[in-house]
């Protein structure tokens, strides 16, 4: 950032003498105006905020003359790119500042306004030059770049060594150094037949064509500035190496087939890609969620109170006393008037092998009744007496 200051003494030019100068004294009295001039070099694309120069220390003035004069910007353009504060003194950026939009190709690119002082009347113009940043690409003008149709160059089959294919046409709109462009051969399908032009961007051939060269030539050129950090572009140049207007549509047409296919099938494998990638992340969310619950309801189950309720195999009987008996088994009640014992007499299946190791708990409760039911009368076997009696009536 740099300034300059001038200051500008005011020369007016009087006849001494009569009336005219008896008005110049009474103008001066009430009006004195002062004028200097300063100046102002800053990159473009500047923050909002970001100091461009401290006004007061520049003009020499007191932070007290500015607030007291009210000093204010006075521009003729519609849009103000720099603030004033009076409070620090200092010109800082309110919008910004793109070089190219504001001036274009006109180099050099600056900006003016005024700053204005009252009580007394003072006038400071001030100038901003705007330095050019490479924040532009290079743009080909030539060949054109359209996905619509298919632009071939046309190269005779005699063509001798150093015969000009065609030319790239690139423009930066950047100024300066940064507008410097240069021409570089990137890809090629056959680099020993082709170069181009560092500066001037002439595609050229580097040696005889021969039949053996494929008529189908495709070129990569890469368009790079001058500028810090540089950008680059790049375009694809079509050649055709063929003698005749049919050959090059009959190859062309294939290529541009070709080309459709290929974009095509790349398409659908990344969708079938996306899709299995899908299925594969659902089925593993999935089973992820069942392991989760199953895991989740053995620990409540684990940690519950409820009771057990056992699990009766198949054609096994029951001897909780529920009525749920199946027809194969029954009960066999013996009471006498002269006696206190009862017998109950269980009939167990013929296939003694089938039993579940899981029915083993029902079994020994059957062993424990019949204990309980050799012993002496109590309030106990009464309870069973009368449970087992109306058992038998159900069944």
């Amino acid at each position: 950032m740099a300034s300059e200051r001038f200051l500008q003494p005011i020369c007016v030019k009087w006849r001494l003498g009569g009336l005219r100068w008896q008005v110049f004294i009474f103008l001066l009295s009430f009006c004195h105006i002062v004028s200097g001039q300063i100046r102002y070099s800053i990159p473009e694309e500047m923050k909002k905020g970001s100091l461009i120069g401290n006004v007061a220390q520049d003009l020499g003035l007191d932070l007290k003359r500015l607030r007291a004069g009210r000093a204010r910007i006075v521009t003729g353009e519609s849009i103000q790119y720099t603030e004033l504060q009076t409070d620090k003194g200092i010109l800082v950026v309110s919008e910004r500042i793109d070089r190219e939009e504001l001036c274009g190709d006109v180099t050099p690119c600056s900006f003016s306004f005024e700053i204005i002082l009252e009580h007394p009347m003072e006038l400071h113009p001030v100038t901003i030059f705007i330095q050019d940043q490479n924040d532009n690409a290079p743009q080909v003008l030539y060949p054109v770049q359209t996905s619509s149709s298919l632009v071939a160059e046309m190269v005779p089959r005699s063509a001798d060594v150093g015969y000009l294919v065609t030319k790239v046409v690139a423009v930066d709109v950047d100024s300066g150094q940064n507008a410097w462009l240069s021409y570089k051969l990137q890809k090629a399908t056959n680099r020993a037949l082709f170069e181009v032009g560092l500066q001037n961007g002439e595609i050229r051939t580097i040696r005889q064509v021969t039949d053996k060269d494929a008529v189908k030539q495709r070129l990569t050129v890469v368009v790079e500035d001058n500028g810090q950090p540089s950008r680059s572009a790049t375009v694809n140049v079509n050649v055709a190496v063929a003698d005749s207007f049919p050959e090059v549509i009959s190859e062309f047409t294939d290529f541009t087939h070709d080309k459709e296919y290929n974009d095509n099938l790349t398409f659908y494998l990344v969708l079938a890609l996306a899709v299995v990638s899908f299925l594969f992340i659902t089925c593993l969310v999935v089973i992820i969620s069942v392991k989760i619950y199953r895991w989740r309801q053995s620990r409540v189950l684990y940690h519950s109170n409820l009771p057990v309720i056992p699990y009766y195999p198949p054609r096994y009987a029951d001897t909780l006393g529920t009525g749920t008996l199946q027809h194969v088994y029954n009960y066999e009640v013996c009471r006498t008037t002269d006696s206190r014992k009862s017998d109950c007499k269980f009939v167990r299946p013929c296939s003694q092998n089938v039993l579940d190791p899981s029915s083993t708990g029902t079994m020994q409760r059957m062993q424990s009744e019949q204990n309980i039911l050799d012993e002496p009368d109590s309030t106990l076997e009464i309870e069973l007496r009368g449970t087992l009696l109306v058992s038998v009536l159900q069944f």
